[in-house]
């Protein structure tokens, strides 16, 4: 099949295909007579697995790894698994990254709505954002 038809079947775009091939994610098809590719019919469920691990959270080169994999002959369970994992872990460790970033902004915005601009000196830069002596972290 040609690249817009394989485009309309995979939702995606002729530009987005030619880019996977050239990242090696698909194999470069073989060409017709006429020098246009033509894609077999189990390119779609590739793009379709690119587009699903994508979705996942995985990168470029990990989706690559996968199906390096998939394409020696062996299963990539084990690997796509450990792939999960580590995207689960860095997903918990942002999520607590900014839960902090959240309570900090909170006490940030308690204080803006407690300051009045009146009491600052020539001195100061901005008092909210300046941590008041005798906290934690001041020196």
């Amino acid at each position: 099949m040609r690249i817009g038809e394989l485009a309309t079947k995979a939702g995606l775009s002729t530009k987005t295909i030619r880019f996977y091939e050239e990242a090696g994610l698909l194999p470069a098809p073989p060409r017709t007579s006429g020098g246009y590719r033509d894609y077999p019919e189990q390119a779609t469920t590739r793009l379709s697995f690119v587009r699903d691990a994508q979705a996942a959270g995985l990168t470029l080169a990990e989706i690559r790894s996968v199906l390096a994999l998939r394409d020696s002959g062996q299963a990539p369970c084990m690997e796509v698994g450990t792939l999960i994992d580590r995207h689960l872990a860095d997903i918990e460790r942002r999520m607590s990254e900014l839960r902090e970033a959240r309570a900090a902004l909170r006490e940030l915005a308690r204080r803006a709505a407690a300051t009045d601009p009146d009491t600052c000196t020539d001195g100061d830069i901005c008092t909210i954002l300046t941590r008041p002596s005798g906290s934690v972290g001041a020196e």
